[in-house]
């Protein structure tokens, strides 16, 4: 469950422009943000690693208690799918975002325990025009989620591509019909 986004420690907060009226001119390199928290329960980290992390630390927690954590912990993927529903709830523009290349740098720093309250801390490293289709935008965002004493438990650089004002004009908005 998330709450609402938070301002950073050096007072930024949400963007001037929602969510739904955002594109690639809006992110500004520089910009930091804070936003959301996620509780992570003992079943939700389970759950996910039963499905598809199925290691003893992660899925049985008196196992956990005799291995290298010493106990319970999330699936390093289970943690990177808490950044990424943060990171699309709260900072992506819900009608330019255009997918993204990939991820780059991704670490996982510490241990993701059950009752961990986390929150994603945001700076945008980059931005620049597509060099083949100035219609778009590729945003470089540093993401980290902390933990609930201010810990980093997770960092990645994300690429984002992001379609640029008004340049959904020219993009169909449908296939054209055969006939």
């Amino acid at each position: 469950m998330t709450d609402a986004p938070s301002a950073d420690a050096d007072g930024s907060d949400e963007f001037a422009v929602p969510a739904d009226e955002r594109y690639f001119e809006d992110y500004e390199a520089g910009a930091t943000y804070e936003f959301g928290t996620v509780t992570v329960t003992e079943q939700e980290i389970i759950g996910f690693a039963a499905q598809y992390d199925p290691q003893s630390f992660h899925v049985d927690p008196a196992a956990a208690q005799q291995g290298p954590f010493g106990g319970l912990i999330a699936s390093g993927w289970h943690t990177c799918a808490l950044m990424m529903r943060l990171f699309a709830e709260h900072y992506l523009p819900t009608a330019a975002s255009l997918g993204s290349p990939g991820v780059d740098e991704l670490r996982w720093l510490k241990p993701v325990r059950p009752g961990d309250r986390l929150r994603l801390r945001l700076r945008v490293v980059e931005t620049r025009r597509s060099r083949s289709d100035p219609r778009r935008g590729i945003v470089r965002t540093f993401a980290e989620l902390v933990d609930q004493v201010g810990e980093p438990v997770l960092s990645m650089t994300v690429v984002s591509l992001l379609l640029a004002r008004g340049g959904d004009q020219d993009l169909p908005t449908a296939p054209p019909a055969s006939g």
